[in-house]
């Protein structure tokens, strides 16, 4: 047998163990494949091409959920007039957030594309992720944006669009934090199949489906 028919033959095997032994061993390999490939050559490849180190987000928390949920169920204006208060001191009003990306929010499972982000470019309402004194990154929206006059470096404020105010942590967020900028909802609610089995270890308050604050 020659190299090259060896080649196919080997290919030929491969194949049938990966996609159509239907046996245990087949199972077992494809699960462990299926695995290898996501976590090696998957992931490492889409953070090459969005330029940063998680690509995907599961959101955790209801801190961004508005009211509805999903939309076109989602209501603007009643999320506004609930929320309006805490974005007077930014000098944010309606029309401006209605023209902010994912100005509905989105929903605790939900799973986010995340792309790499130069901080120079970033801008008030925006969605960012970054690293906080927390056990996860943090996903909020920008609401404000400074420059250090020493470093020239940008600062930025975020708060949740759910919350009622600013994390202790959230007004005096570095450059170095940011891991990416949210780009758009790739899939509500997926995420739910990784979050159910952190559940049970959750506080009461972050338990569940989300409500608005």
């Amino acid at each position: 047998m020659s190299f090259k028919e060896k080649i196919k033959s080997f290919f030929q095997k491969f194949w049938f163990l990966l996609w159509k032994d239907e046996s245990w061993k087949g199972w077992i390999f494809s699960v462990v494949f299926l695995f290898l490939f996501i976590k090696f050559i998957f992931f490492p490849g889409l953070s090459l091409i969005t330029g940063t180190s998680l690509p995907l987000a599961i959101v955790e928390s209801c801190s961004m959920y508005h009211d509805g949920g999903v939309f076109p169920f989602t209501d603007y204006d009643g999320w506004w007039q609930k929320h309006s208060t805490k974005y007077s001191d930014f000098k944010l009003d309606q029309e401006t957030f209605l023209d902010f990306k994912m100005h509905n929010g989105f929903n605790k499972g939900d799973i986010l594309f995340i792309t790499g982000a130069n901080p120079k470019k970033l801008k008030v309402g925006d969605i960012i992720i970054f690293q906080a004194p927390t056990t996860n990154p943090v996903i909020h929206r920008i609401i404000k944006i400074e420059t250090d006059p020493v470093t020239n470096k940008k600062i930025f404020s975020t708060i949740g669009d759910n919350n009622n105010g600013q994390l202790v942590f959230e007004n005096n967020i570095l450059e170095e934090q940011i891991i990416g900028k949210a780009t758009f909802k790739l899939a509500p609610y997926i995420g739910w199949i990784k979050l159910i089995f952190y559940e049970p270890s959750r506080k009461d308050s972050e338990k569940g489906f989300c409500k608005e604050n």
